[in-house]
């Protein structure tokens, strides 16, 4: 099992940043590809980033948040990273984060095996 915390959501106003975290226990945190997803209220849970299991070589995001947003790991810390910037009101939203037992980024929700809690992150116009 390994269970997730996130961290670092709140308010902001639109064109500012935020920086969320991700601690993972349980297990070790290296091998697992990592994900964040975000849901919106009366909205399905859409992929936003994902960074390979390892070295984290490998980063994929959405087209609504490349360019703005940075997906990373520190595997010494068992931390996930995601960098927010240049926030728009439509970045509001539950963010999840997600671990997968394989080590490929994949923006599919069903390929991860595990989820955290979720932060709220609310961008104001």
């Amino acid at each position: 099992q390994v269970q997730l915390v996130e961290s670092g959501g709140g308010l902001v106003q639109a064109g500012g940043s935020l920086r969320l975290s991700c601690v993972a226990s349980g297990r070790t945190f290296s091998p697992y590809a990592m994900g964040w997803f975000r849901q919106a209220p009366g909205k399905e849970r859409d992929f936003v980033a994902a960074i390979s299991g390892w070295s984290g070589g490998s980063t994929y995001y959405a087209d609504s948040v490349k360019g703005r947003f940075t997906i990373s790991r520190d595997n010494a810390k068992n931390t996930l990273y995601l960098q927010m910037n240049s926030l728009k009101p439509e970045d509001t939203a539950v963010y999840y984060c997600s671990a997968a037992t394989n080590s490929r980024p994949s923006g599919l929700s069903y390929e991860y095996d595990y989820w955290g809690q979720g932060t709220q992150v609310t961008v104001s116009s």
